[in-house]
């Protein structure tokens, strides 16, 4: 795929139904930690096979950056595009996309072709729920022979093919997908000793927003996701993994990707999982995690009853421009802010921060106490985070001890405070972990003055 840097991008709405070439995927538990290798599934490019255990890979740095529109061209974030428009076509003959589809268009679809809104239910339920997750007609037992008939000719079941699966030594398993246009995906589960079971979906490939301590911002982005590619991540999830882990009942959209640089597709995955009649996760069970694209936010805030995470990471300025990018045009005043405003208009409804912690540039006595004033006024709870180390990262994580004191210091100010334990991250699973950059990176920015000796001692 050709890379192209320092380009601006128009992002499209996507309403109409997405379109596929028909594919074909081997769904078995035996496809777990090893390589697909059946006449059905496409193999990858070997340029973009999935980084194996590998904690040790060196960084290059590029030269020129973007972001494409609608955000305006800022220092350190980056794109590279390979012509993606977000529609989901191909060359190879034109069939609709089953999972592209919400109910409501599904039942469209299938009234267009002559057959009652009831089938459109019955299919749906099969996509979906009673434990089928149809991938082909032929397991779509108790619909009219006609219809299945139809469907075969006019319909492609599957986004993803299922590349492989690895086990870390937690139990949380790394799915890598391979899409139609050879690109490679990762998918994470998460399973809980209690009832809770998380999917971590992605939403792009690579990621725009060049964030300094994240293993997928070093591959800068290569394009959106379709909806129909973002659902599919956890029907396969439920497909491949209920037997073993137990039902998937949360997913959290924290895997590759700015989640709400791809809205549409975002919102519109979302709102196929809730659906009553098909995998029916509760609206509390799906977060959506951002950056802090503000205008983004206000519009899944006031569109979405999902579940939100802010990655904040920095209680200043000044460090947050150097470690998200993204804070130089959304500064952190402006994005809590935003957040006061919006959710005077939502019930019940408390934001989630996630704070990742570094070594010496994010951790101190006074950033706990920043960030308690920080907060102050918004519905919130918080995620303390170790940070995951990935080759040639230039951070290092707080060590266990200070980040206790950090969490005391905050519940002493009256917040709510979690530390959360590193999952996978033995098999670069865990959060901040994913993707494979590749030769061509994003840039690694120039690190404050201040904070030079701290890096030093990382190095």
């Amino acid at each position: 795929m050709g890379r192209i840097w320092m380009r601006r991008i128009l992002l499209r709405q996507n309403s109409l139904p997405l379109l596929k070439p028909p594919m074909a995927c081997l769904l078995t538990p035996a496809t777990l930690q090893k390589p697909i290798s059946s006449p059905f599934l496409k193999p990858s490019p070997p340029t973009l096979a999935p980084l194996a255990s590998s904690h040790r890979r060196s960084l290059s740095t590029a030269t020129a950056f973007s972001l494409p529109d609608p955000l305006v061209s800022l220092d350190g974030i980056s794109s590279h595009f390979g012509g993606d428009d977000g529609v989901g076509t191909s060359n190879k003959g034109l069939k609709v996309l089953l999972k592209g589809m919400t109910y409501d268009e599904l039942e469209k679809w299938v009234q267009s072709h002559g057959y009652r809104p009831g089938q459109a239910l019955m299919l749906w339920k099969r996509l979906y729920g009673n434990g089928i997750w149809a991938h082909h007609s032929d397991q779509l037992e108790g619909l009219n022979k006609d219809f299945k008939k139809m469907l075969s000719e006019n319909a492609e079941f599957k986004a993803l093919s299922l590349k492989q699966v690895i086990t870390a030594a937690d139990g949380t398993r790394k799915i890598l997908f391979t899409l139609e246009d050879g690109l490679v995906i990762e998918t994470v589960v998460i399973p809980s000793d209690s009832s809770r079971n998380t999917v971590c979906v992605s939403s792009q490939v690579g990621c725009a927003m060049n964030c300094q301590f994240c293993y997928t911002g070093r591959m800068g982005l290569r394009r959106h996701l379709t909806a129909a590619e973002i659902v599919e991540q956890a029907v396969f999830a439920r497909c491949l993994l209920t037997s073993e882990v137990g039902d998937i009942t949360n997913v959290v959209f924290m895997g590759m990707g700015e989640p709400l640089q791809n809205i549409d597709n975002v919102l519109k995955a979302t709102d196929i999982m809730l659906h009553d009649q098909g995998l029916h996760f509760s609206p509390r069970k799906i977060t959506v995690s951002t950056s802090g694209l503000v205008p983004q936010l206000r519009r899944f805030l006031k569109e979405s009853n999902c579940a939100l995470a802010v990655s904040l990471n920095a209680t200043t300025d000044e460090v947050r421009n150097w470690i998200m990018p993204i804070n130089r045009k959304y500064n952190i005043g402006l994005l809590l802010q935003t957040l006061r405003e919006e959710l005077r208009f939502k019930n019940n409804y408390k934001v989630l921060f996630e704070y990742v912690m570094l070594a010496g540039v994010n951790d101190s006595i006074e950033d706990a106490r920043r960030l308690a004033d920080l907060i102050q006024g918004i519905p919130c709870k918080i995620n303390l985070l170790s940070f995951n180390p990935h080759g040639g990262s230039q951070f290092r994580p707080t060590s266990d001890e200070k980040m206790i004191e950090f969490r005391n210091l905050l519940a002493e100010a009256g917040c709510v405070v979690f530390l959360r334990s590193s999952r996978g991250d033995d098999q670069m699973a865990a959060c901040g972990q994913l993707g494979n950059p590749g030769a061509i990176q994003a840039p690694l920015l120039r690190v404050p003055e201040q904070f030079k000796m701290a890096m030093e001692v990382s190095v």
